[in-house]
């Protein structure tokens, strides 16, 4: 089967189609005939060798897809041939085919494109786990999402509104803040020329927000801090400007606030498949009517243009998620 690999990691250059042997469906796993691949900071993180995959997972890049349920190996029951599904996968996604425990898989919404689904499983098991379960965003309650207008953030954003909570975006661009508001933000900061800590203490009245998910990390973390309200809870899931971060912790305390931080590719195949069980349950009703949650797709690449897939995302240019497609 055709797949994309490199040789040493590095820039997005290193990028190429290669061969290697379908992979076999091990005990509880599905192999899925791949239609489309969403593509990842995790993606870029391990091309350039800042990630590498767990023991025992496959080397090749991709961590989401959608297509056909190909083969089932030994003890599947959820899932026969032909099935129409989207998976997150522990490695292995930008290839024809993958194995991906059963747990971890979820039917394409009706009315969704396989391009469409393969934007949804990182986005949308990565946003419940972090905003819904650990940081317990509730109907009423109010989030400030960082990077508003990409994969994790429109996924936030779009999510938080159709559980009924209010949700506040932070974009770098006019065009971003203007995606961040038409996917259902009520208010979107620009940050490169409005300091989001006022900004957020003027919207709320100075109550500041329940949650914050930070994809940012480094010194946004006092910043975000000082934009909760009382016993608000700060979900840190990634650390562009950095792995360090220097708090007050008077604000800690006097704010009773909670700061999470949570990884999700490491998570067993039975913690993947309960997240899994969350979103079937209360998200998936909610797709195929593409109102409050849509897809988002910032731009589709063939395998053989990975590299450019892969310079755009660290462009940061892209609205939503870029897709790759054998």
């Amino acid at each position: 089967m055709r797949y994309v690999g490199y040789e040493a990691p590095g820039e997005p250059h290193v990028l190429a189609v290669a061969e290697m042997p379908v992979p076999e469906p091990g005990r509880n796993e599905v192999l899925i005939a791949v239609e489309a691949a969403g593509v990842s900071r995790a993606d870029a993180l391990q091309r350039r060798g800042l990630y590498p995959p767990p023991e025992g997972v496959s080397p090749v890049l991709g961590l989401e897809v959608a297509g056909t349920v190909y083969r089932v190996g030994s003890g599947v029951t959820q899932w026969q041939h032909g099935d129409r599904v989207c998976a997150l996968c522990n490695g292995g996604g930008y290839a024809e085919y993958v194995a991906v425990p059963q747990g971890q898989v979820l039917p394409i919404p009706d009315g969704w494109t396989a391009v469409e689904a393969a934007t949804l499983p990182e986005n949308a098991f990565t946003v419940y786990e972090n905003v819904f379960t650990r940081a317990r965003l509730s109907p009423g309650e109010s989030i400030l999402v960082h990077g508003g207008s990409s994969g994790i953030g429109t996924t936030a954003i779009m999510f938080a509104t159709a559980l009924g909570s209010r949700a506040i975006a932070t974009a770098g661009s006019d065009a971003k803040y203007e995606a961040c508001l038409k996917l259902g933000a009520s208010e979107a900061i620009n940050y490169r020329s409005t300091d989001f800590v006022d900004e957020i203490a003027r919207i709320t009245g100075g109550n500041g927000v329940n949650v914050v998910l930070d994809i940012v990390g480094g010194d946004y973390i006092i910043r975000d801090l000082r934009c909760v309200a009382l016993d608000g809870r700060i979900a840190c899931i990634a650390t562009q400007r950095g792995r360090v971060a220097e708090i007050d912790l008077s604000l800690l305390l006097h704010k009773r606030a909670t700061i999470l931080g949570s990884s999700l590719r490491p998570r067993t195949p039975a913690q993947k498949a309960a997240i899994a069980a969350k979103l079937r349950e209360r998200i998936w009703p909610l797709l195929p009517v593409r109102s409050a949650i849509v897809p988002v797709v910032d731009s589709v690449y063939p395998f053989e243009r990975a590299a450019e897939a892969h310079a755009r995302l660290e462009s940061s240019a892209h609205i939503g998620t870029i897709v790759l497609t054998p």
